[in-house]
């Protein structure tokens, strides 16, 4: 039998002249201080099973630890949006049953009513998928409304091969090794309930984010993803 390697890239394996260009606009956006009235808001999202129990688990005692019956259901999924502003050491995590443009849409219009009504502009760093467009709002809302909310965001795309350029990447990964794996949570309002807490607890920290790579450090570090240059 033959014996097959496989390779996994998180970065271009060769020159990349739109990779360079998305990247350097991102590091460029982590590099500018902190500004209130235009913040810097990271967001990710990714798809959970829900899990329901068969039997009602055994909690713990002195003698025994918790007891939970091999045996579950499968109650369909959700998804989760992870929201975090990485200079304020603000993160949010909020869940709905499915994953599209109108999901999307309403998510963001929450937080442009709510937490960034008095904000002109947000700087939004997202990843490229097609449901995180400005056409969205357009699904969502009536056009005037949909333009209002457009207006107000000035988008910054990761680029393909480069989620790790997402900071909400890192803290979607956190919450899920911190409050998802390994439980089984078996409804939508459970999962909401689990991560509100989980987002509640991790805020009151007040942890921000330091992010180190600059734009100098990418030209050093990455060379073999910048195209060279034929005079």
């Amino acid at each position: 039998m033959t014996n097959r390697k496989i390779e996994y890239w998180v970065i271009p394996p060769h020159a990349d002249g739109e990779f360079v260009a998305n990247m350097e606009e991102v590091l460029e956006t982590y590099a500018k201080p902190y500004d209130p009235t235009r913040p810097v808001l990271c967001m990710d999202e990714q798809p959970v099973q829900l899990i329901k129990e068969t039997r009602t688990p055994i909690e713990a005692t002195a003698k025994h630890p918790r007891r939970v019956d091999y045996e579950y259901e499968r109650a369909g999924t959700a998804n989760i949006f992870m929201f975090t502003e990485p200079l304020s050491g603000w993160r949010m995590a909020t869940a709905r049953e499915s994953k599209t443009k109108v999901d999307w849409a309403l998510e963001m219009a929450e937080l442009l009513d709510g937490r960034y009504k008095d904000c002109g502009k947000v700087v939004l760093v997202c990843d490229n998928l097609n449901t995180h467009t400005k056409g969205a709002f357009y699904e969502a809302f009536p056009p005037a409304q949909a333009r209002q909310y457009v207006r107000r965001l000035e988008f910054c795309h990761t680029p393909k091969h480069g989620s790790w350029l997402n900071i909400a990447e890192n803290e979607l990964s956190s919450m899920t090794r911190q409050c998802v794996a390994g439980r089984r949570i078996g409804d939508l309002e459970s999962l909401r309930e689990q991560i509100r807490a989980w987002s509640t607890d991790v805020n009151k920290t007040q942890r921000g984010v330091d992010w180190q790579m600059k734009v100098s450090d990418a030209r050093c570090k990455l060379k073999s993803v910048y195209p060279a240059i034929k005079l």
